[in-house]
């Protein structure tokens, strides 16, 4: 039977995302339903990807009993409101990264999802791409020796876009593209926490980070330093180094589709979209979706390979580094 799908937000990544899951077989994945705050515009997307089920707000998705799911496309700020609105409505969330503004809203966010029992996974789509999935396995197998530096870059200019740059709509690079290169970290050094972190970083005029530089150490004297920026368009590439041998993604880091082991080349190609995407290589968000798939299959509440553990430490490091940067939001104070 396949696993029924609700969409909320009817904006440019839901489109990606929605597009993505036509990439997989439609006895696994249906949309049955979209929801937007206006009418209208959950009705346009509708008709573009041939949903039957069109709603004005998200608390009549909320209540459609004909949804196994809830992929979350809101913009940051609406995060917490929006997974509590479903969790409280007992459906199972997808909720877009970052998961909420801080660790605080995160907890808040985990403890309804377990007080509810319904299933709750961040979408570090990353995480389930087949070339991340093949540098877990290679780490598992000790093929680099022990790794000892991590190193990961992600820019690219978007000071045009408003919410990368303002406040109140939850912009920032950390919380916009700096998470991925602190989940790539976190996913080589398998979760653990590390021993320190120091941050420096520049902010705009709107009082949000703009491009900021981090390097933590964890222990046995293992490092990691990324650099992301909404200023600049940076090599975006990462590099793992261990006492053995090297990967290295060549680029497009947060989306990669060519891993280069030991500077063998080896390509994953992803499938063509049947309509035009917003954001690099956007069909890789089936490799997540198909992972909530398995995990609804097998009654899980939490996905191992982005665990509510994984999505807590993220936010804990993204409070720790805007707190050295000098970026606060309202919802900090709250």
């Amino acid at each position: 039977m396949a696993t029924r799908w609700g969409i909320c937000s009817a904006g440019k990544i839901s489109h990606d995302f929605t597009v993505a899951l036509k990439t997989l077989p439609p006895e696994h994945h249906q949309v049955v339903a979209v929801a937007a705050r206006k009418l209208e515009d959950a009705q346009e997307f509708a008709t573009k990807h041939s949903i039957s089920r069109a709603y004005g707000s998200y608390e009549e998705l909320a209540r459609d009993p004909d949804i196994d799911v809830v992929y979350i496309g809101v913009i940051h700020p609406y995060h917490l409101s929006t997974c509590l609105l479903f969790t409280n409505a007992k459906k199972n969330v997808l909720c877009e990264k970052p998961l909420a503004m801080n660790s605080k809203e995160v907890k808040e966010i985990l403890a309804s999802a377990k007080r509810n029992d319904v299933f709750l996974m961040e979408a570090v789509w990353t995480r389930f791409f087949p070339a991340s999935v093949e540098i877990r396995r290679l780490l598992d197998q000790g093929e680099l020796g022990e790794v000892k530096m991590v190193r990961s870059e992600f820019g690219v200019p978007l000071s045009h876009v408003p919410r990368a740059v303002e406040k109140e709509l939850g912009g920032g690079t950390i919380l916009g593209v700096g998470i991925y290169c602190l989940q790539f970290t976190c996913m080589v050094y398998n979760g653990e926490k590390p021993e320190s972190i120091q941050a420096k970083g520049v902010c705009l005029d709107s009082g949000v980070d703009e491009t900021v530089v981090v390097t933590l150490k964890f222990s046995r004297n293992r490092m990691a330093v990324f650099t992301c920026s909404s200023g600049v368009k940076l090599p975006n590439d990462a590099i793992i180094a261990g006492t053995k041998g090297d990967i290295r993604i060549p680029d497009n880091m947060w989306c990669p589709i060519s891993l280069e082991v030991n500077g063998k080349e080896t390509q994953y190609p992803l499938p063509e979209p049947y309509l035009p995407l917003n954001f690099l290589n956007s069909t890789g968000m089936r490799y997540e979706a198909e992972e909530v798939r398995q995990c609804l299959l097998k009654g899980l509440k939490e996905s191992a390979v982005v665990s509510h553990a994984d999505s807590l430490l993220l936010a804990e490091l993204e409070d720790e580094i805007r707190r050295q940067v000098g970026v606060v939001y309202s919802q900090d104070s709250k």
